[in-house]
């Protein structure tokens, strides 16, 4: 269990068995997940006179998706995640700032190694049996078995908020977060 803004979140992780064309969907995710936090970050260094807020760059989300194909093909809410990830570093920059933190204040940096895209309440669904989770969005991911101890039939799928597609070492984990 974490601690997040005094309300405990519950995460349970699943190993995800799958075949090699979705285990290269999930890495092409992952890299255009990574590609939306670096141009979001970048389009908050080059506006910095704008009031650039998470607002503004769950915007540019969308003119991201206009612009480059391959970013349109992953779901709005996995890129808006990628953008509050973005917003989360620069938030957390401003904060050392008016702090006053000795020493480097953390300015935010360019991903170069990205392990994971997150989606919000779009974007997947859970099997009747919960033992398998498809992604709908147009990276071909599809379906993929979850392999683990945890049953998730005493949840309701609206209080999941967040599903997780993570590389770790060798193998890919799905978080599913309440």
């Amino acid at each position: 269990m974490v601690l997040v803004r005094s309300k405990p979140v519950i995460i349970y992780e699943f190993k995800v068995k799958g075949k090699d064309r979705q285990y290269r969907a999930i890495d092409d995710a992952i890299r255009t997940s990574q590609f939306i936090q670096n141009k979001c970050l970048r389009y908050w260094m080059d506006n910095k006179d704008k009031k650039v807020d998470k607002y503004a760059l769950n915007k540019h989300c969308a003119v991201l998706a206009a612009e480059f194909p391959f970013a349109d093909e992953l779901n709005s809410m996995a890129r808006q995640s990628a953008a509050e990830r973005a917003w989360g570093a620069i938030a957390r920059f401003y904060d050392n700032c008016k702090k006053k933190v000795k020493g480097k204040k953390g300015f935010p940096k360019f991903k170069k190694y990205c392990r994971s895209v997150e989606y919000k309440t779009s974007g997947w669904k859970l099997s009747a049996t919960r033992k398998a989770i498809s992604f709908s969005d147009k990276k071909g991911i599809g379906t993929l078995k979850l392999k683990g101890t945890y049953d998730l039939n005493y949840y309701d799928v609206k209080q999941i908020k967040r599903v997780r597609l993570v590389r770790r070492e060798s193998r890919i984990l799905c978080s599913i977060c309440n």
